[in-house]
Formats: structure tokens, C-alpha cells, sequence
């Protein structure tokens, strides 16, 4: 009978450790070879271009105190019955900024050549519906900026475009009196910037220059102000 009665308890004993065992799951082995530990991402030092809170706040009183009340005073004097507002910033949605890198290197890296810098050009549109290639004029008068990629050629670095035999080529020998012009309202050739005229053949020709962003007079909210 105690043989049975012990027979009897070890038994449920060895059914309770499984039941115990299989709602636990195995245990991981923190020290197991076969599962190294993920490595961790390196950290990315800031550029030496960064610039502190103060410094930011001192360019943005000084653009505010030299800049701004002379671009305000001399478009009310080209239309004083139009109230006007200074951008004071042109920010791009972060994805699309990611989606120009990525495509300015993909066009660079098809053409053979090295993107060597981003040159930010300051701007202003026209006060008029349309470009000269048909595109609207979303923000008439107002202040803007426009991105080129460079390439270094002899030392120096050169805004590029692809052409149509897929090569890299510099903007400055596509614009100009001798480039890129559309006839003016007074029927005087007029330097384009980088865009082309509808009579111009440079239609199958990849310009990289990136514009379109937003625009900040109000009512964006300014970080500065």
C-alpha cells in the first residue's frame, strides 16, 4: 500500500513540473552563443555647421533689423494698395527632403559623378500667374529659396543638371545669353535662372533643383519671434 500510496504521489508530482514547464516556456539563456546580443547602433556627432539657440536667435533679429523692413518698404512701393508680408522661412516636409537626396544620388550615381555640396540660393518669384514654363506662380513677389547639388570640376564646385545623353553637365553653360532665355515683356532676352523656355530643347534634360517648399510669413507659426 505505501509502495502504491508513494508510486501515487511522485507521479503527480512529475504531471504538476510538466504543466508547470510548458505555461513558463523555455527560458531564455541570456549567455547562449547561438543568440548574439543585437549590437548597438553608433551614435552620430553633430556637424560642425550646428549652431547654438543664441546664435540662431542673433541671425534672425539681424535678418529682422537689415533685411526685412527694406523688402516690405520696397514691395508696398510697387503696389502700395497691397498689403505685404515678408517670408521669413521656406521649410520642406522632411520625406520629401529624404526622397531628394536619395533621388539627386541615384541621378548622380547613374552619370558617374560626385554630389560635393548643397548650394541654397536665395530667391524670389516673379509678380506674375506663370513661369516662363507654364508652371503657376503659387506665392507672387514673395521671398524663397531654391537646393542645387554641385560637383567639383578643377577644384571648384559647379550646380549640374543631367542632360538628355544621361551625363552630368554644368548650369552655367546652359543659362545666360548664350543658355536658357525667354523674351521679356519689353521683347529683351531675360536671363531664366534654371528654368527653360517652352522654345527651349532641353525637354528630355533632368534638372536636380529643388523649390516648392512653404513658405513663412504668417500664418505658420515662427520659432524665433
Amino acid at each position: 500500500m505505501k509502495n502504491n500510496r508513494k508510486t501515487a504521489i511522485a507521479f503527480l508530482a512529475s504531471i504538476l513540473l510538466l504543466a508547470s514547464s510548458c505555461q513558463q516556456g523555455p527560458k531564455k539563456d541570456e549567455t547562449d552563443p547561438e543568440k548574439p546580443e543585437k549590437p548597438r547602433e553608433e551614435q552620430v556627432s553633430p556637424p560642425s555647421g550646428i549652431i547654438s539657440l543664441v546664435e540662431s536667435k542673433s541671425l534672425y533679429d539681424n535678418y529682422t533689423k537689415h533685411r526685412l523692413g527694406m523688402i516690405q518698404q520696397y514691395e508696398m512701393e510697387r503696389k502700395p494698395d497691397e498689403k505685404f508680408v515678408p517670408a521669413r522661412f521656406s521649410d520642406f516636409d522632411y520625406a520629401t527632403i529624404k526622397q531628394y537626396i536619395a533621388f539627386i544620388e541615384q541621378e548622380a550615381k547613374e552619370a558617374q559623378v560626385d554630389i560635393s555640396s548643397l548650394r541654397i540660393y536665395f530667391a524670389s518669384y516673379p509678380d506674375k500667374d506663370r513661369f516662363p514654363d507654364g508652371d503657376k506662380v503659387v506665392h507672387p513677389r514673395q521671398n524663397s529659396i531654391f537646393i542645387v547639388p554641385t560637383m567639383r570640376v578643377d577644384s571648384m564646385d559647379y550646380g549640374f543638371y543631367i542632360g538628355a545623353d544621361g551625363k552630368a553637365k554644368l548650369i552655367k553653360n546652359a543659362v545666360g545669353e548664350t543658355g536658357i532665355g525667354y523674351k521679356s515683356d519689353q521683347g529683351e532676352r531675360s536671363q531664366a535662372g534654371f528654368v527653360p523656355s517652352l522654345s527651349s530643347t532641353a525637354f528630355d534634360e533632368q534638372s536636380l533643383n529643388l523649390n516648392h517648399g512653404s513658405s513663412g510669413p504668417p500664418p505658420y507659426p515662427d520659432d524665433f519671434d
